[in-house]
This record gives structure tokens, sequence and C-alpha cells, in this order.
């Protein structure tokens, strides 16, 4: 990627960039996820003060992850949405955005979980490849014909 990606926590102006980016996911789609749901989701977060960290690129939001301290199990640290633009997918974004909500979330947790649909084979391969391992799966859990795979990693903490 010839431009720097800046990875920094989510202002209100992000709202609408990040949206989109939810919106216009096929993945999301086939979730029920419209423009205007994406954006009360965020909204809300951003209201709520939750911890959401944007990637920056070229001065617009190119991808986000958002982090909750102890949000599985009352004890470790889960990730529930992690999005990136489709124009920079493989450009280091997700990477870098994975980096930064792990760093956060070892301050506070022994180790982090998330959740990856069954037929979002390169999200599955994207997370092996950080370290991440398939501790459960939840079928039918968000939408029916859907396994929600349970993805696990032990976090260094510094």
């Amino acid at each position: 990627m010839n431009e720097s990606i800046l990875i920094r926590p989510i202002e209100p102006a992000d709202v609408e960039d990040c949206a989109r980016i939810m919106a216009e996911n096929p993945l999301w789609r086939r979730y029920g996820i419209s423009l205007e749901s994406a954006r009360q989701r965020l909204a809300g977060a951003v209201a709520a003060k939750e911890t959401l960290f944007v990637a920056e690129v070229a001065g617009r939001a190119a991808g986000f992850v958002w982090c909750v301290e102890r949000g599985a199990f009352a004890r470790s640290g889960y990730i529930p949405l992690v999005g990136v633009h489709p124009h920079v997918t493989g450009q280091g974004v997700g990477g870098k955005l994975m980096d930064r909500a792990e760093a956060f979330l070892a301050r506070s947790s022994p180790d982090v979980f998330l959740t990856v649909s069954d037929f979002n084979e390169g999200a599955q391969r994207f997370y092996r490849r950080r370290g991440y391992r398939q501790a459960g799966a939840l079928p039918d859990y968000v939408i029916p014909g859907v396994t929600e795979l349970i993805f696990w990693k032990r976090l260094e903490r510094e």
C-alpha cells in the first residue's frame, strides 16, 4: 500500500463512512444490515463511548474494529465487528486494525474471542494466520443456515 494507514479512535464524523463499509458489504447484507441500521449501530456505540478504532487512509475511514473489554464470559476481550473497505482489502488495513485491537484488549484481558461466519473462508484464513483457533460453533445463531464459528486467541501481555 503506497499510502500510510493511521489507526485512531473513532470520531462521530467517521460513522457514515464506517456504516457504508458495512452496508455495501455482501456479507453484512446477508445479515440484513442496511445503511440506516449500520449508522444507528455505530452512532449508538460512539454515543455510549464504546471502543472503536478506525483505519484512516488518505483522510477517510478505510476500516474499523470494535473492541469490548471483558465482553466474552465477563473475563475475555471480544471483537464484535471488523470491517475493511473492499478497495483496500489485502493491503494491510485489517492487520493493522487487529494489531491495535489486540494491543488494547491485552491491557485487561488474557485472551480475545470473535465470531466468523462459516462461509467466510477468507476471514477464517486471516484469523488463523494471526494465531486464532476455532473454539466452537453456533449453528443457526444469527440467521438460519449459517454457523457462527467461535475463534479464540491467547494475547501477549506487555
